[in-house]
């Protein structure tokens, strides 16, 4: 086993188990809220608070990970995600799904900002762009715990028994990679230091081209199969097309894009990128047929692909903040626009409609492009061994 298991592969491990845990919770939230007789409002509020648990880790995850490196922060909170996935099955009344599904978001908001720091620094070793691969391991991760829980479901398996199962699996499949032996780097920071370091200097343009990616993204995933129906009179069938259009597309971008950063920059890319996802929601949001909406979403997963890794690899890099910390602060603004830009978006869309609403989320990926040389390469910050 330990010829095979190589830098690149390990982090590839971490980030698809990352994925795997939130693909499964994903696929069976429909079991979970009707086995807990959950409403929508219910629902929701459950899902806030599995969101708020992953922004309140972020900043905790970034300091630690500076100050006892992020390769064996990683490990820690790999180690307690798989269990926070079976305390969320096995939970026996909603205030204690309640308090697992706050825990199950501070793992996965916490692994998130530690594995990427982790990634930043194979990234660095290799001398290359790799960070997207990485998200598209993890794109592959989430869509492996989708079909798992499709497959649980369609076996009429229990939400506790599915759980425990997928945290064993994962933890075998996935576990020994975990182990390389790899030593990250550590801040030369004390331990006085805040825990959340705000965005300063050019980290701030970076936390702003995170919060448009994010915006975008997460715009997709809860508002396409809205718009296609609503807005199109696309069939119910043939509406989950929008996001799986953008879902496959954007993988297989990521797949290849590490190639295109190395070669022509991280600025050009970035450029690219935005004026593509920009391209894409405006096409949607003029489009009068499917095909057309689809080839909008086409255009998303082209440009969002890349905009993330290199969000993330630029922070790590950032030469005022530690890359935990630089990492954690981006990450809160692209998934706080994540978690919070879709309902703004529907408050736009219920006072003008949801074509305009498309646009303004364009608007966003446009500042992407406006602001894409705060992406080129710079110096890390001073660290120690």
């Amino acid at each position: 086993m330990a010829e095979i298991i190589t830098p690149w592969r390990s982090v590839a491990a971490a980030f698809a188990l990352n994925g795997v845990l939130l693909g499964c919770w994903a696929s069976r939230v429909p079991a979970v809220a009707s086995g807990f007789g959950l409403g929508e409002s219910a629902l929701g509020l459950l899902l806030l608070v599995m969101g708020v648990g992953a922004l309140v880790s972020f900043p905790i995850a970034g300091k630690l990970a500076d100050r006892f490196g992020a390769v064996r922060v990683t490990r820690w909170i790999a180690a307690v995600y798989l269990v926070s996935i079976a305390l969320v099955g096995l939970a026996p009344v909603v205030p204690a799904l309640g308090l697992a599904l706050f825990l199950f978001g501070m793992c996965h908001g916490a692994m998130d900002v530690a594995m990427n720091s982790w990634a930043a620094e194979v990234e660095r070793h290799m001398g290359r762009s790799v960070m997207s691969s990485f998200h598209a391991m993890w794109s592959l991760g989430a869509g492996l715990g989708a079909a798992g829980g499709f497959a649980a479901a369609s076996l009429a398996a229990p939400v506790s028994l599915h759980f425990v199962l997928a945290a064993l699996l994962t933890a075998l499949l996935f576990g020994p990679f975990l182990r390389i032996d790899w030593t990250s780097r550590v801040a030369s920071g004390g331990a006085g230091d805040p825990v959340f370091a705000f965005p300063r200097g050019a980290l701030v343009f970076v936390g702003l081209i995170a919060l448009g990616a994010g915006l975008g993204e997460g715009a997709a995933v809860d508002w396409s199969a809205v718009f296609l129906a609503d807005v199109l009179g696309t069939a119910e069938s043939h509406a989950t097309l929008g996001y799986a259009v953008f879902s496959v597309t954007m993988v297989a971008m990521r797949l290849c894009v590490d190639r295109l950063i190395t070669r022509h920059g991280p600025r050009r890319v970035a450029l690219a990128s935005g004026l593509l996802a920009a391209s894409g929601y405006l096409t949607c949001a003029l489009a009068g047929s499917l095909a057309v909406a689809l080839a909008g979403f086409v255009l998303m997963g082209l440009g969002y692909a890349a905009v993330i890794p290199l969000a993330f690899s630029r922070a790590a890099a950032d030469p005022e903040i530690p890359a935990g910390q630089a990492i954690a602060s981006v990450a809160t603004l692209g998934y706080g626009a994540m978690l919070l830009g879709p309902p703004a978006i529907g408050f736009v869309a219920d006072i003008s409609s949801l074509r305009v609403s498309f646009a303004l989320v364009g608007l966003f990926a446009l500042l992407i492009a406006a602001l894409s040389p705060v992406l080129g390469r710079v110096r890390p910050a001073p660290q120690t061994a």
